[in-house]
């Protein structure tokens, strides 16, 4: 693990993506200290977008409503949810400076929230980013009940339909291995991630291109099947670009349940 202070170069959100796509990213030891390390996990965990299992009582709960599920609409609370105490952890890695960085991913478009909403009050989300048709999932907070597994559901259909191929998780806690996260070696997450960025970086808002998290070919394929009508293609038409944006904001939890459950080729899966 190496410091990022140790290397002689400005960390600016192009570099931090072309971390990204060497399959590295950063953590810090404390939201106090101000240094950021570079991490490459020997066991990556990764959530197969086409083996997703959603609980009984959860899909109950989300067909159930009582919640809204924005987009990209308030990025700083979604990152200061993230970075507060919970049970259990008294510090987070969330820095000053990963705060800083990520802002500016957002403001380019490479940086994506999705939020949960209820009577008007944000109760849970994630975030994370994207390249090509890949989605690095940095971290979710959750202040009522199921809040942030409703979020990962709604990513999880929301990837599908822009035609996504990988969810990276990181690493694989208790909470993820009951949706199917699962853990990969190096070498297959870097198959995986290959596979993912075969059609160069997706752009950001600030090039004019669709802001995008990653997919497999077009996306039309997952939104077919699930009857939506089919997805927009890549980000500028490129094969290797999947659309985020596709889906939209007030789709349906039958709909939404619908695409989580398919087992199309949507996803990366080595096991």
């Amino acid at each position: 693990m190496t410091t990022i202070d140790d290397v002689m170069i400005e960390i600016t959100p192009q570099v931090l993506l072309k971390a990204y796509a060497c399959g590295i990213f950063p953590m810090a030891e404390s939201a106090e200290d101000n240094a950021l390390y570079w991490i490459e996990p020997e066991r990556r965990g990764i959530l197969p977008l086409d083996r997703m299992h959603v609980p009984r009582r959860l899909a109950r709960t989300i067909r159930g409503g009582g919640f809204e599920v924005k987009v990209d609409r308030n990025f700083e609370a979604v990152i200061e949810g993230c970075a507060a105490p919970r049970s259990g952890r008294r510090s987070t890695w969330i820095n000053g400076r990963i705060r800083s960085l990520y802002r500016e991913l957002f403001a380019l478009g490479h940086c994506h929230t999705v939020e949960v909403w209820q009577d008007g009050v944000l109760t849970g989300g994630l975030y994370g980013v994207h390249l090509g048709r890949a989605f690095f999932g940095e971290s979710m907070f959750s202040k009522a009940r199921d809040a942030s597994k409703i979020a990962l559901v709604y990513l999880v259909a929301r990837l599908k339909y822009g035609g996504f191929t990988l969810l990276d998780t990181q690493f694989v806690t208790g909470h993820l291995s009951r949706f199917g996260a699962i853990e990969v070696s190096r070498d297959e997450f870097q198959g995986c991630l290959e596979a993912a960025l075969g059609g160069g970086l997706a752009q950001g808002k600030g090039s004019g291109a669709s802001a995008s998290w990653g997919g497999a070919g077009g996306g039309g394929g997952a939104a077919a099947a699930a009857g939506g009508g089919g997805a927009a293609a890549g980000a500028g038409g490129s094969a290797g670009v999947a659309d985020f944006s596709a889906l939209p904001e007030g789709a349906g939890a039958a709909f939404v349940l619908q695409l989580v459950s398919q087992t199309s080729n949507t996803g990366c899966s080595t096991a």
